[in-house]
């Protein structure tokens, strides 16, 4: 694995792999850094399914709020190195904040109605950062697959917007959440919690296997099932709801206020969530579709 920090290098870089591999694709999986096995599962898929792959390390002030968490966030370059280069990646690039951002960014991407609820909503401002970022970072590395968890399917929905209105020549690919033995998702933020808080966490995966169950019960709606999200949220003493919503997938809007079971097959949902235990915050997610019955297709 070789470790880059320049923008002009990693273009070279794969410039030149690209020369001597005609044919052979590019897959970049783009961090924050402090890679876990969430992280690691992407980077070997993008290895399993392309010839060169690029992994980025940079905590972007630009998706940060003025109080959240851009200095304590965790970092550990020399971790990071290793979980990369374990899980198959080619070239690691772990640019500056300068090096990203010489001067201050006078053009800003922003994606509007999908940005307008969920974290959009409790992080003004964050979803314009992340697609500045991620379109520099796409025009970098010019990947012809990049690769994204979908503990963030939010973001998910974003990128794959941003991608498809702006023409980019590159397939976005969701991979499934990656989660602890008692459920929770993997997240860079999860050190931040104490044993208490760790412990009361899995609530978060305790309460999307619930909506999971009464969405399918009759004469269940969106409204009803958000609710029961919540009220299954109060059940951890420690756990503030930042929201708890369910949303048409993958356009994030508030669906008709009907019974799923009313709907058409083929119809598809979000419940997602975000919770706050003391200054950590998390969120997780459950696609929902409506199946059409057995013998009917």
């Amino acid at each position: 694995m070789r470790t880059i920090e320049s923008i002009a290098e990693l273009r070279a870089a794969v410039a030149d792999w690209r020369r001597a591999h005609p044919g052979g694709t590019v897959g970049f999986v783009p961090t924050m850094g402090y890679l876990h096995e969430g992280h690691a599962s992407l980077i070997r898929r993008s290895a399993a399914e392309n010839g060169l792959t690029v992994v980025s390390v940079f905590v972007n002030p630009l998706q940060f709020g003025p109080n959240e968490d851009f200095d304590r966030y965790p970092r550990d370059p020399g971790r990071d190195r290793r979980v990369a280069e374990a899980a198959g990646c080619d070239l690691l690039f772990m640019p500056s904040v300068d090096e990203m951002y010489p001067r201050p960014t006078a053009t800003r991407v922003v994606i509007s109605g999908l940005t307008e609820r969920l974290c959009g909503a409790s992080r003004p401002g964050h979803f314009d950062g992340v697609g500045t970022v991620v379109a520099k970072l796409l025009h970098i590395v010019m990947p012809d697959h990049a690769y994204f968890g979908m503990k963030d399917a939010q973001q998910v929905a974003v990128i794959e917007r941003m991608v498809e209105d702006l023409n980019f020549p590159v397939r976005i690919v969701p991979c499934e959440t990656v989660r602890e033995p008692d459920g929770l998702a993997m997240s860079s933020r999860n050190v931040y919690l104490n044993a208490e808080e760790r412990r009361q966490a899995v609530i978060l995966y305790e309460t999307l296997q619930l909506a999971e169950e009464k969405f399918l019960e009759p004469g269940m709606t969106p409204g009803k099932l958000a609710e029961a999200m919540r009220e299954s949220i109060r059940r951890a003493p420690l756990a503030v709801t930042d929201y708890a919503e369910v949303l048409t997938w993958p356009d994030l809007r508030l669906p008709e206020e009907r019974p799923f079971d009313a709907m058409p097959p083929g119809s598809r949902f979000i419940a997602a969530l975000a919770v706050r235990f003391g200054r950590t915050r998390l969120i997780d997610n459950r696609l929902l579709e409506i199946r059409t019955p057995a013998g009917k297709e």
